[in-house]
Formats: structure tokens, C-alpha cells, sequence
């Protein structure tokens, strides 16, 4: 979100400010994408992602009246964001202690493209997972900055602005997020290489029944007909 596109939310934020529920709406729906990905970037799951945007919200449209427009609203919804979702953190952190159980993370399945092959479709879907896994596993400062950075487009004083960090430890930690992702994502298509362009199944039962097909078909018409044989057999004999 740029900073021209955050200013334009002043107006809804007045509304907001007295209780109308659309823009209410319209805040949640134009902010989702990049706080999502801040949380997400913070805690380990897209669930507890959802579970930390809403107690966002909630803090931050029953506290209005502490925001005084010093920094634009995104900004600081951005804050409370990132905050909660530290504390989500820590607070899972002090469960784990206690329970050796966790949550898988579910995994949401992109949906194909319109007309797009099967196979296209489960290359890119495995793409996404395996660059979803390789976001996740870094640590959360490095996820946290690169969400930002290469997903939301911010810029990097911005970054450091929302952050409240040096703009040169953002580049620092941008640097070694791409640095990870790309050892991991290496790592995980040389272990995965033997499954590129796969041809099994029915697909490879399917060939080789064409192929058997087209040989019978090439050995029957190279094969002489029994009677043209017996006819020029009994043409040569006669007198």
C-alpha cells in the first residue's frame, strides 16, 4: 500500500471513528492482505495468522480514539498488528512448554487456472508449496521483512519506519532471507528432480499400448498374404 493509497483512508477512518459500519468493512477488506502477511510473517500458521488479524482489528476499532493521525492509519494498524502478534507468540511458546502437541499447519491448494492442464496445475501448486515451506521455515525478523518487501512491495524506508528498525538491518535481513530461500528452495528441487515432468501411470500405460498397437499394424502389412503366395506358386508350376 502506498503512501498516497494510505492517506486515502483518512475519510473512512472518520466514518469509522463514528461507529459506520461500512467503512468499518471497507478498512478490513483494503487492509487484509498486507497485515495478513505481517502476522503471518510473525506466527508460525495461517490459523493463528486469522485468530491475530481479528484481535488487531478489534484493538484497533475500539481504541480510535487513542489514533491521532501522527502516522497514517495503515501504519498504525500495521503496529498494533505486529505487537499482537508477538505476543501470540510468546504466549504459544509458554503453551508448548507445558504441551509437546502441536497444530499442523493446514495447507490451502491454489486453484487452478481456467482450461489449465493437470499437470500444470500440480507443478504449480507444488511451486507454491515449496516456496511456502521455504518463507516459513526462516526465522520470523528475515520472514517478517521479505513478506513485506517482495509480497506487499513497501519500500525499505517504510519498512523500517513501520518496523521502527534501521533501514540498513532491513536490507541486512532482506539480503539473508534471499540468501535462505534460495539454499532451501535449491535444495529442495535437487531432491525433487526425479518428479519433473512425470510421465507414469496411465499416461505411460497408454504409450506403450499404442506402440504394441502400431507394430502389430506394421508387421501385419509386412507379412505376405497366404494367398497371393499359393497364386504365384501355381503360376510358376504350370507347364
Amino acid at each position: 500500500m502506498t503512501s498516497q493509497n494510505a492517506r486515502n483512508l483518512d475519510p473512512l477512518v472518520e466514518a469509522a471513528r463514528r461507529g459506520d459500519e461500512q467503512a468499518i468493512r471497507a478498512l478490513v477488506q483494503q487492509l487484509n492482505p498486507r497485515l495478513f502477511r505481517v502476522a503471518r510473517g510473525i506466527v508460525d500458521s495461517d490459523a493463528e495468522a486469522e485468530d491475530v488479524l481479528q484481535q488487531s482489528y478489534l484493538l484497533a476499532f475500539t481504541r480510535l480514539d487513542q489514533y491521532r493521525g501522527e502516522a497514517a492509519f495503515s501504519t498504525w494498524v500495521t503496529r498494533i498488528t505486529i505487537n499482537a502478534a508477538r505476543m501470540h507468540l510468546r504466549g504459544r511458546r509458554n503453551e508448548d512448554a507445558y504441551d509437546t502437541v502441536s497444530d499442523t499447519p493446514a495447507n490451502r491448494s491454489a486453484e487452478s487456472e481456467p482450461f489449465e492442464a493437470p499437470e500444470d496445475s500440480a507443478m504449480r501448486r507444488q511451486a507454491g508449496r515449496l516456496l511456502r515451506d521455504a518463507v516459513s521455515r526462516l526465522p520470523e525478523p528475515l520472514r517478517l521483512v521479505f513478506l513485506l518487501r517482495e509480497v506487499e512491495d513497501m519500500d525499505i524506508r517504510e519498512i523500517a519506519h513501520d518496523l521502527r528498525i534501521n533501514p540498513i538491518t532491513v536490507k541486512t535481513r532482506l539480503f539473508r532471507a534471499r540468501r535462505r530461500l534460495r539454499a532451501t528452495l535449491e535444495a529442495s528441487v535437487k531432491n525433487g528432480a526425479t518428479e519433473l515432468f512425470p510421465f507414469d501411470g496411465a499416461r505411460c500405460a497408454a504409450m506403450a499400448d499404442r506402440v504394441i498397437t502400431q507394430l502389430r499394424e506394421a508387421r501385419s502389412a509386412s507379412t505376405p498374404r497366404p494367398d497371393s503366395k499359393s497364386a504365384s506358386t501355381s503360376t510358376t508350376g504350370a507347364p
